[in-house]
């Protein structure tokens, strides 16, 4: 494959490239937000280019390249690689700025991992320069995700928010001991140094020891960990490129192409103001002009299932009766029964060519028609974010109509007439708790949590629910 190619089947998306010469030897390693635009910049220039890099071009050889779900990701990725294999073209940072590193606080008994623009010989371990502030600072929240580390200065009493989003592991109460922490700290310094492999090698051990002991979460954890650093594998641009659509169409196995797809989601507080939304992407773009509302009709009561069979089956056999074309691919936002809800409707209707996917927010498993066992994308899955993505904005929409018809039902209710409760105070009342049952049965120390609700106006509110 010539030059020319290989540039053309680079991808439109972040990583780290490789230049190497024709014994393999890597001459330069750089980051890009996008690979094929980066790259053609040094092979069809605008201007000329200065010496040295014109020196680099004309013995590159090949070029490979690692991808990445971000450039902040690709940053990380192109310092260490740097360090690993000290590319001849790569100009180390010496212009007298200030530039960001990271600092691993291993003089400390539980190390954190920060930013900072100043080395200082304190015991720690320093990283980088790096050259972009921002891309480190966006670097460093994934990083916390991938090595939980605690970030607080000084250890605090009790567990912080980071702990309870599974970016902390809680030294501060004892959660964890010292050994297990440095464990993780070893495995920080295994990616920041650049040996990924030899880092997946021990998660992997690590996965497989948690599963033969049933120590199911642990195992689980370790397992997203190990998708997300397994997925930034280097690969040679003789491959061609897969824009978000498309990897989702190869992972469905699907032959047509993805044009539009159609999402469905239901919004209900305890069956009340039950409404159904529809939305539509065209090549992976929200088209609004094309979103449906649908109010619940024939379903009474807490049925989830039934009114997604309600709003599928009105949606598509109007298609029917109107001639229209039917969408490339539904979304349905639930597990499978809600999955299976749809199916049944669309075979009512003689629907059986479109294939349907059903997506369960817990863990975000993918439900297929004829498939027992959920599909599980690693998180960064490109098409695992088109879903996300559309799936979320069904919901955006379902949830907006139904809180609007809620606001609309609360105007005359059972909290009219009680003193000190306006329509502001009955919005957040029913935003709170979500039916009058709810907001009787409410312990005081649970109503004055309510904002605008003090302790004179809680005792209105019980006295008058009670009567």
């Amino acid at each position: 494959m010539d030059r020319k190619e290989k540039i053309k089947n680079l991808p439109p998306s972040a990583g780290v490239y490789l230049m190497k010469d024709s014994e393999g030897t890597v001459l330069y390693v750089g980051k890009a937000k996008n690979l094929k635009k980066r790259v053609s910049s040094y092979f069809y220039p605008n201007k000329r280019l200065p010496e040295r890099l014109e020196a680099l071009i004309a013995k590159v050889d090949d070029i490979t390249y690692m991808p990445t779900a971000t450039e902040a990701e690709a940053l990380i990725y192109e310092n260490s690689l740097i360090k690993q294999l000290s590319p001849r073209y790569n100009v180390a940072l010496k212009d007298g700025k200030s530039y960001p590193m990271l600092k691993l606080t291993v003089n400390e008994k539980f190390p954190r991992l920060i930013i900072t623009r100043e080395r200082k010989d304190d015991g720690a371990i320093y990283y980088g320069p790096y050259s972009n502030a921002k891309l480190l600072r966006q670097a460093l929240d994934i990083l916390k995700w991938l090595f939980p580390m605690r970030t607080c200065a000084k250890l605090p009493r009790k567990v912080c928010l980071n702990y309870h989003i599974k970016q902390c592991l809680g030294p501060c109460e004892g959660r964890i001991d010292e050994a297990l922490y440095g464990e993780i700290v070893a495995e920080l310094k295994m990616f920041l140094e650049g040996r990924k492999n030899e880092l997946l090698q021990v998660l992997t051990e690590k996965m497989n020891d948690a599963s033969r002991h049933e120590r199911f979460e642990e195992a689980a954890l370790l397992k997203d960990r190990i998708e997300i650093l397994g997925s930034m594998k280097e690969r040679s641009v003789r491959y061609g490129p897969l824009n978000d659509i498309e990897e989702l169409k190869n992972i469905l196995g699907l032959k047509k192409d993805l044009n539009v797809i159609e999402a469905f989601d239901i919004s209900n507080t305890m069956g009340k103001e039950a409404v159904g939304s529809m939305i539509y992407f065209y090549k992976g773009r929200p088209r609004k002009s094309e979103y449906r509302l649908f109010k619940i009709k024939t379903v009474a009561g807490i049925d989830d299932y039934s009114m997604m069979r309600e709003v599928v089956g009105r949606r598509y056999k109007r298609l029917i009766e109107e001639g229209s074309p039917l969408p490339d691919l539904i979304l349905i936002d639930g597990g499978k029964g809600h999955l299976g809800a749809a199916l049944g409707e669309l075979d009512k209707l003689g629907i059986s060519g479109v294939p349907v996917v059903g997506i369960a927010k817990e863990f975000e498993q993918l439900y297929l028609k004829d498939k027992a066992e959920p599909l599980i994308l690693p998180r960064t899955s490109k098409a695992l974010h088109v879903l996300e993505r559309i799936r979320d904005e069904a919901h955006r929409f379902a949830i907006t109509y139904h809180k609007k018809l809620l606001s609309k039902g609360m105007r005359s209710s059972a909290l009219d007439g009680i003193p000190g409760i306006g329509e502001k105070r009955k919005k957040e009342l029913m935003a709170r708790f979500g039916t009058l049952a709810s907001i009787k049965e409410a312990a005081m120390e649970d109503l004055l949590k309510v904002k605008g609700i003090n302790e004179k106006i809680a005792k209105n509110i019980r006295e008058h629910l009670s009567k």
